[in-house]
């Protein structure tokens, strides 16, 4: 069995795509995945299944379509895959415990050139600093991330993916989770 770790795109978002986490976790749990745990309202399961990845997210697509009635992208990461995206977080000077809420990390559908990165910069002020590392982008937004025009709408209109975005804290709680 692996741990994987779901990530849904854009649900209960200004009261759309609205899902409880008690039936999502029923969902996933009727898919036969094992040890499965939510955390927060914004989609983030973490599971077990000795399927892969392809084969489980179509699943869950398509159990999310069938018994809520809209359609969710979503993102499949292993628990090694979100350790090494914690491990490389590009900003050590930055306190986690007080602006981690400020640290932004997109994970992307798919690897992109880490010279897409130009791509954004014009998108961000003068104290917002991005890094992109294959399919994660890294953003700190020390005025907040509600005043960034980096948005994951944004990101996947000029990548031409899908992007869904959890700031440092979350994916912390959600490795936590997945090695408990």
């Amino acid at each position: 069995m692996t741990t994987y770790i779901s990530l849904l795109r854009g649900i209960n978002v200004s009261g759309q795509k609205k899902i409880k986490m008690a039936a999502l976790k029923v969902v996933y749990e009727s898919l036969k995945f094992e040890h499965v745990k939510t955390y927060i309202q914004s989609g983030n399961v973490v599971f077990q299944s000795s399927n892969d990845k392809v084969t489980i997210k179509n699943n869950i697509e398509t159990a999310i379509k069938e018994h809520f009635d809209f359609d969710v992208p979503v993102l499949i990461l292993t628990n090694e895959q979100l350790e090494n995206t914690a491990k490389s977080l590009p900003f050590p000077a930055i306190d986690i415990e007080e602006e981690g809420s400020k640290i932004i990390v997109f994970f992307l559908s798919e690897s992109v050139s880490n010279d897409q990165e130009k791509t954004f910069g014009a998108y961000l002020t003068n104290s917002e600093q991005l890094v992109l590392n294959q399919n994660v982008i890294y953003l700190y937004c020390p005025e907040g991330s509600g005043k960034s025009k980096l948005t994951n709408k944004l990101i996947e209109t000029k990548l031409k993916l899908t992007s869904t975005a959890r700031n440092i804290k979350t994916v912390n709680k959600l490795l936590s989770l997945a090695n408990s």
